[in-house]
């Protein structure tokens, strides 16, 4: 029997006509996948693919469009070539994700690098502010105490730490460049 004909029983259901249909294209459909594709074990997953979509959709089979093989070798083709532009979108997708990793990593060492170098001019601008300025905003800023608790922990008004604060966030923000 031919392929049209065996096409046209499994069709229906048959599964001898299957089997037949199988060893008769079973060649042919891996020879073509094999050259699209080009991986080994790619090319008999694709393959297998095919031979099951064969047996799901024979009844879409039209004998007066064309061959049986060839209807079942343009299936194998646009699934293998199916499979080479998916295995590229996910090199490309894999790429993609590892130069946004390995920038990721840049970005993180460039902006440690840039905290430090901030921590680092905080520091020597905190030291140019006189004791108490220095003091009051240290309590306030790194220490998390409001304007009156820095003033009952220093013992003062608390105008004259509004006035200590003001005067250093002055100079810190001269200092550091208007940065702050």
């Amino acid at each position: 029997m031919e392929a049209d004909e065996l096409l046209v029983l499994v069709a229906g259901g048959d599964q001898k006509a299957f089997e037949a249909l199988y060893g008769l294209v079973s060649g042919p459909v891996f020879g073509l996948v094999r050259r699209v594709v080009r991986d080994p074990a790619q090319s008999e997953e694709v393959a297998q693919e095919v031979l099951l979509e064969l047996w799901r959709s024979a009844a879409r089979f039209d004998p007066g469009r064309g061959s049986a093989l060839s209807w079942i070798l343009t299936l194998a083709h646009r699934r293998a070539v199916d499979r080479v532009r998916s295995a590229r979108a996910a090199g490309e997708r894999e790429q993609r994700e590892a130069r946004r990793a390995h920038s990721t990593a840049f970005d993180q060492v460039t902006e440690e690098v840039e905290a430090g170098l901030e921590r680092e001019l905080v520091r020597r601008c905190l030291d140019r502010l006189t004791a108490l300025q220095r003091q009051s905003v240290t309590l306030a800023y790194y220490d998390g105490y409001t304007y009156r608790e820095v003033a009952e922990r220093l013992s003062l008004p608390l105008g004259t730490v509004k006035t200590r604060m003001r005067d250093g966030l002055t100079q810190l923000r001269k200092c550091l460049g208007g940065v702050a």
